[in-house]
């Protein structure tokens, strides 16, 4: 148990969680066309408070561990991540090959950043 709250596996599982509730703040409303414009903004934003209760801890916490740049650089690849699964799994989009080529050249560019 100790090892999931260490400097260096914490901010990933809490990236993860901020990264699931961003991706519903933004995109999550593009299933809700007819919803009122202002609307899905309070409720994106409503959404979003609870995002950065994650990522904020994440990202202090992660910093014990990690560069800044890392951090981001990790939280992008997150991000991404979960974008697809939101995409194929609540969208209902499917994902191109030239999604997953763009996506691994992106996760080339990543994995720069980590070589010491």
């Amino acid at each position: 148990m100790s090892i999931l709250l260490s400097a260096k596996v914490l901010p990933i599982l809490l990236l993860v969680a901020s990264k699931v509730f961003m991706t519903f703040a933004w995109y999550g409303h593009l299933k809700f066309k007819a919803a009122p414009l202002y609307a899905v903004v309070m409720i994106s934003w409503f959404i979003a408070f609870f995002e950065y209760w994650l990522a904020v801890p994440a990202n202090r916490i992660g910093h014990e561990a990690y560069s800044a740049a890392q951090l981001k650089t990790m939280q992008e690849v997150i991000t991404l991540c979960v974008f697809v699964l939101f995409s194929v799994f609540y969208l209902k989009e499917a994902i191109t090959l030239n999604h997953v080529a763009g996506f691994i050249l992106i996760a080339a560019g990543a994995a720069l950043i980590f070589r010491s």
